[in-house]
């Protein structure tokens, strides 16, 4: 499943509309459900570009990275002089890294960027750029939580214990009650953490969670550590050459925060939400379902009828969509999503949507408080 020197794809797939193949230890082999949603998405998209090797991707990547490429410039340069500027610039550089790690690496880790192996190794490493590695992610995302969305022990997403209870199978200790209140400053600090923890950490260990992960080597390794160089080149060196540390300091307290939060939040509005699935790794296997049952019914989509919104979060407000077809460039992800409610629909499992993005952070917030206040 996973190549030597480099990062792994989701699961195998026969051909890239198909839907991925799941982990058969753990999971029944594909039914009907699946079948007919490989077949009406096949159809779907049998006249058009599969995966994102068109112009439209190259546009978006090209405006998604200017944007972010433009918004450290205004604060290398100064042309955000007075702190409140300053501010407000630093958390848009936060924001414009998470628009780019939604749109471009998203994809490329995924491998499906492009149908070119090589193009979606280049474009994942833009992830390594901003501090995060693409191997590691790749492992924690692709593998860990997509093979098992929202299984305690399993996906990695769902685990922030001791601090926070996001699943019924955690314990609860009593802090929980309050976790609704300050899960926020701990999604904030979730980009720090990327860059400068767990990375290092996941990799001295050779685990993710319950994933054992090989220790990067060759190009994979050289990747790693020149992405870490590169980002605090970009990050701290240059701007600690020009400015005080006190300012610096502020600009990127502020720019990780917007990195994390956002990065967090899009992320929970499609896992941790109320009447969605969760799942215990011990007994799971007696438990078994279908795959891809198994992903819509852990999963919910958000805010399906706002343009802007799908445009600026890689399409990962439908998040079904993506579970189902990992390989798919989110490009095409809005326009399966109906076929994807009407197969589920006929088939009788539940398709979890959220309307708008504060119905489904209202979701999310009586999760949190329900899970801190019931045992």
């Amino acid at each position: 499943m996973v190549q030597k020197h480099s990062m792994p794809v989701a699961f195998s797939l026969d051909r890239p509309l198909a839907l991925a193949a799941p982990p058969s230890f753990k999971y029944l082999p594909h039914g009907t459900f699946s079948a007919e949603l490989q077949r009406r998405v096949a159809l779907h998209l049998a006249s058009g570009d599969r995966v994102g090797d068109g112009l439209a991707m190259a546009v978006k990547t090209a405006v998604v990275l200017g944007g972010l490429i433009g918004t450290y410039l205004l604060l290398l340069l100064g042309y955000a002089e007075p702190a409140w500027q300053a501010a407000l610039v630093s958390i848009a550089l936060g924001f414009a890294m998470a628009v780019v790690g939604f749109n471009v690496p998203h994809d490329a880790c995924h491998g499906a960027y492009s149908s070119r192996p090589r193009l979606n190794r280049w474009m994942a490493l833009t992830l390594d750029l901003m501090g995060a590695s693409s191997y590691v992610w790749s492992w924690k995302h692709n593998v860990a939580h997509h093979s098992h969305p929202n299984v305690v022990g399993r996906d990695v997403d769902i685990d922030v214990q001791p601090l926070c209870r996001m699943a019924p199978g955690q314990p609860r200790r009593s802090w929980h009650r309050f976790q609704h209140f300050y899960v926020w400053i701990l999604y904030g600090l979730l980009g720090f953490k990327w860059q400068f923890i767990d990375d290092f950490k996941d990799l001295a260990r050779g685990r993710i969670g319950a994933q054992r992960i090989p220790r990067p080597r060759g190009w994979s390794l050289v990747s790693f550590i020149a992405g870490k160089l590169f980002f605090l080149t970009w990050a701290l060196v240059l701007p600690l050459w020009i400015y005080p540390p006190a300012g610096v300091a502020f600009c990127f307290v502020l720019a990780t925060a917007s990195l994390g939060l956002t990065s967090a939040v899009t992320f929970q509005l499609a896992h941790v939400v109320e009447d969605v699935a969760f799942a215990e790794s011990e007994g799971f296997q007696g438990t078994a379902t279908e795959w891809a049952v198994h992903q819509v019914r852990t999963t919910a989509d958000f805010a399906p009828d706002c343009r802007w919104l799908t445009w600026l979060l890689g399409g990962l407000n439908f998040q079904i969509e993506h579970h189902l077809f990992p390989r798919l460039c989110h490009l095409q992800l809005r326009g399966i999503a109906p076929i994807v409610r009407e197969v589920c629909r006929e088939h009788g499992v539940t398709y979890h949507v959220h309307q708008s993005v504060w119905a489904a952070l209202a979701s999310h917030v009586r999760w949190m408080r329900q899970l801190g206040r019931a045992r």
